[in-house]
């Protein structure tokens, strides 16, 4: 087994056996919906279907990249693959770096386009990769493996800076992502991992062609916690003081959605702790275009498909529960129901200077 085989190995393990939350919440808890006890509509009525990047979701729902790269990764792709089939949504695969260094491998990711033929299919490469020499050509090849309809470049300077040998050479990273804007022909998001997009990044990102972020906030899992547990095994304490350090660092979910809806006109995918319908529907309240879920969906993904479909279509009905409860009867209406947001969350807001009239008269702080 490789080194870099046997480090997604690990993070699958201590994911989902160690205790790798952030302490720090998503910021949802500061955001409250208004119930209308008369919403005037039939829970009938509700459509939960939407548009992204030019593909029809039956939800603004998105599995999150997760894995790759092994024998126990293809297993956990091939039943998200099936669940997103199956349900009409979305699906990233995880870092195909190593598929690129060894083609033995690539089967654990073509496993998702093969078992879900006509899903939202999204390829994943790194920063760090494209620091090093990757570019074009690295990123069709994840692309064509996939037969990608997206490509997200993850974004992950914490958990580089946690991981024992990580690659923190990240000078020049945005003229590279411009390079990819220009050069492919399909669509490039940018993807967090853990520690949220601020408003001056979700700028420069537009500026340089990018046309969505996913911005996996603060408040699920810590990828500083995942690499803490690794050095603490490894018996690096250097680093697992580093990674106990940093644990809680970064923007939360909710925080970062604003952020990046009210200085660009990018598509938001909110990740980052949401772990409920009614999570899904202050993401979007707040101006998400859809929502992306990793953790959760790896313990029911080890079981089966049928496990992963039973979580999302659960959360599914949470999320139009809540519509009906708002009165919102399509995703595009949930942006302009009433907003209260109180707490450390509205106290950012304020100090970051976003206002009331930047959410047309809606929002409450």
């Amino acid at each position: 087994m490789t080194s870099i085989e046997e480090r997604k190995r690990r993070h699958l393990e201590v994911s989902l056996n160690d205790d790798t939350q952030s302490l720090v919440g998503t910021g949802f808890a500061d955001v409250s919906l208004i119930h209308r006890c008369l919403p005037e509509m039939n829970s009938a009525d509700i459509d939960i279907r939407v548009e992204l990047f030019g593909h029809h979701l039956s939800a603004p729902f998105i599995i999150s990249g997760i894995t790759g790269g092994t024998e126990e990764a293809a297993r956990v792709n091939r039943n998200l693959a099936k669940a997103a089939q199956e349900l009409g949504i979305g699906m990233g695969v995880g870092s195909q770096r190593i598929a690129l260094e060894d083609p033995s491998k690539e089967y654990t990711f073509r496993i998702a386009r093969e078992t879900a033929p006509s899903a939202l299919i999204i390829a994943n490469l790194g920063c760090p990769q494209l620091t090093l020499g990757y570019g074009v050509r690295e990123a069709k090849k994840c692309i064509e493996m996939i037969d990608a309809n997206v490509l997200a470049v993850h974004m992950n300077p914490l958990q580089e800076s946690i991981q024992m040998g990580g690659e923190t050479r990240y000078r020049g990273v945005l003229e590279k992502i411009g390079t990819l804007t220009e050069e492919l022909s399909l669509p490039v998001i940018m993807k967090e991992t853990g520690s949220g997009v601020a408003s001056e990044e979700a700028v420069r990102l537009e500026r340089a062609g990018v046309k969505g972020i996913d911005v996996s906030g603060v408040g699920g899992t810590s990828w500083s916690a995942v690499e803490q547990h690794i050095a603490k095994e490894q018996g690096d304490t250097t680093q697992e003081n580093l990674g106990e350090a940093f644990r809680n660092w970064g923007i939360p979910t909710a925080i970062s959605v604003v952020e990046v809806r009210k200085s660009t006109n990018l598509v938001v995918v909110a990740s980052g702790g949401i772990r409920t319908g009614i999570d899904i529907a202050k993401a979007i309240a707040l101006g998400a275009n859809s929502v992306s879920i990793a953790q959760p969906l790896l313990k029911y993904a080890v079981q089966s498909s049928d496990s992963v479909i039973d979580y999302i279509r659960r959360v599914l009905l949470e999320f139009q529960t809540t519509m009906f409860l708002v009165g919102a009867k399509t995703p595009d209406e949930l942006k302009h129901v009433p907003l209260v947001i109180t707490g450390r969350t509205g106290e950012w807001l304020r100090l970051r200077g976003f206002k009331p009239e930047d959410f047309t008269h809606r929002l409450r702080v």
